[in-house]
């Protein structure tokens, strides 16, 4: 047995069904023990494409996100990717491909200090240092991307390790061993459920790591026991996240505040906004030294309570020790009202016919209605935001706090391998396309069908509105792109293509798109629009 049979080994003992990756030279001994494992390897083609599609398959599944690409050039690659996985709070694991511990110091072909240039992106970052300890470095890296704020792992391979005997392989560490903490004491949990018992108006905030996709059925239950509203926080623009309409307004009519593992960060502008009461305040619950250094930072007085303790533990534990509370009858109805604001939202189509975002984002919703099961995939961007505001599925995977855009696309392949039988929405803007066009093939190749969206106003709307609003319609620069077929780029690529330039024609191209088993692109023109924004109460 190589080094690379008990990394497999062990990969497949954890569960692991599919590895995301780039083959290269330094990682062929694990491609070679592959063969007959069980674990199939999904193809990519680009290293950050790799690590988005173990992102989405942790996201869906609960499960570790596997990624293996190969050395120096092909790891720098998927360091972008590893940053979004980290805001996104997803179980991720590279495993990446390394010169010969042999030759260190020497000059070896693609060397590269790769633990140092993780180490920000990542909980944990190490280098296999013999093939008798793979075994156990796998399952301590496993464990790592668990805990009370999940995240990636990454650990190098060099190759020469890969390619050793194994000749007394060291046990491995046995789930749990790590040190996060557990659930909040029952002292705590008795003083968390005082405290929502006697608030009029509370309100509880997650993470990513608990949003509905994510934890299924959580909300809904601390809602029923606890009467206070949930609101899950993922997006880089956090209390102006168009999704949440009024957030900011909620916030402020709040007499407390509990945050399950939701960082007191920029989404929250550094936890500015104030509590109703006097006496009310924050209770932030987080595992993380460092999150809960900044909500003392960030909150000062207004920090009643700072609990050391797994959010989703504690979440969980909460159920179970709930107390009749003392919720003003309307407030629900008042935070509903709120997130649902929306200021007014354009026409479908301009004066001289042309699509709008909210008119592409209608037609959408409507095929995602009529799925049986449904997956809506949303990128950054503009274009991003109105998919957010708009259109709703059962699921839904988003860019994350990192904000980063393009792996909308990568998502989709990998919820497609984790949702067979749902129909997968992927919309994105005409730049952010750009980034992984080439993984329709990889789409095409590993038999992945979804419709891909593409809101086209032949510019990089973001940043164009950023300049209109900044330094005026007369200085606007370097954000403009062409009008290019996409879909003809798809259709090359061996997937299905639609192309619409008006609304009556948009439903059908949809429909024709979604019938087509393909990996499709439709690519619609319209008239890029700022995000839409909360209304005013």
């Amino acid at each position: 047995m190589r080094g690379a049979d008990l990394l497999v080994q062990t990969l497949a003992d954890a569960g692991v069904t599919r590895l995301f990756s780039l083959s290269g030279n330094q990682i062929m001994p694990v491609y070679d023990a592959c063969i007959g494992s069980g674990i199939e390897i999904v193809h990519t083609r680009h290293e950050a494409a790799a690590v988005f599609m173990a992102d989405a398959w942790a996201q869906l599944t609960g499960q570790v996100g596997v990624a293996l690409v190969t050395a120096a050039p092909g790891f720098a690659n998927a360091l972008g990717a590893l940053y979004t996985a980290l805001g996104s709070e997803s179980p991720v694991l590279l495993l990446s491909g390394d010169a010969p511990r042999a030759q260190d110091g020497t000059g070896a072909f693609q060397a590269l200090d790769q633990v140092a240039m993780s180490a920000p992106v990542t909980k944990l970052s190490c280098r296999a240092t013999s093939a008798d300890h793979l075994g156990a470095d796998v399952g301590r890296a496993l464990d790592t991307t668990g805990g009370a704020r999940p995240g990636p792992v990454h650990l190098a391979l060099p190759f020469d390790v890969l390619q050793a005997a194994v000749t007394d392989p060291v046990p491995e560490m046995q789930p749990g061993d790590g040190s996060d903490p557990a659930a909040a004491s029952p002292a705590e949990l008795a003083a968390v459920a005082d405290a929502l018992a006697t608030a009029r108006c509370p309100l509880i905030l997650t993470g990513p790591a608990l949003n509905r996709t994510r934890a299924r059925g959580l909300h809904d239950r601390l809602v029923e026991s606890l009467g206070a509203p949930v609101i899950a926080l993922e997006s880089p623009r956090g209390l102006n996240d168009p999704s949440l309409g009024a957030l900011d307004q909620v916030l402020a009519q709040a007499d407390l505040i509990v945050s399950l593992g939701k960082r007191i960060d920029f989404t929250l502008g550094f936890g500015a906004a104030t509590v109703s009461e006097p006496d009310g305040g924050w209770i932030v619950i987080d595992g993380e030294a460092a999150a809960g250094r900044a909500a003392r930072t960030n909150l000062g007085e207004r920090l009643s309570r700072l609990i050391v303790a797994d959010p989703c533990a504690t979440a969980k534990a909460l159920l179970a020790t709930a107390k009749p509370g003392a919720v003003a009858a309307d407030w629900h109805a008042r935070v509903t009202e709120l997130t649902s604001a929306r200021s007014a939202l354009p026409a479908e189509t301009t004066s001289d016919g042309m699509i709008t975002s909210a008119g592409l984002c209608a037609a959408v919703q409507r095929q995602v209605a009529a799925a049986a099961a449904s997956v809506v995939i949303c990128d950054g961007g503009e274009v991003g935001q109105w998919a957010q505001a708009m259109v709703n599925g059962d699921e839904r995977l988003i860019n994350g706090p990192a904000g980063a855009i393009g792996g909308a696309l990568c998502y989709a392949v990998a919820a497609r391998q984790a949702r067979p039988d749902a129909a997968i929405f992927v919309l994105m803007g005409d730049g952010t396309v750009g980034f992984h066009l080439a993984e329709f093939e990889t789409a095409v190749r590993a038999d992945t069908p979804f419709v891909a969206v593409i809101g086209n106003d032949g510019r990089w709307n973001a940043e164009h509105q950023i300049q209109l609003r900044n330094y005026g319609p007369q200085r606007l620069i370097g954000c403009d792109l062409s009008p290019a077929r996409y879909d003809l780029a798809v259709a090359g690529l061996g997937g299905h293509g639609e192309f619409v330039t008006e609304l009556a024609d948009l439903d059908a191209a949809l429909a024709r798109a979604l019938a087509s088993g393909k990996p499709a692109c439709v690519n619609v023109r319209i008239d890029g629009l700022p995000a839409p924004g909360g209304a005013a109460h």
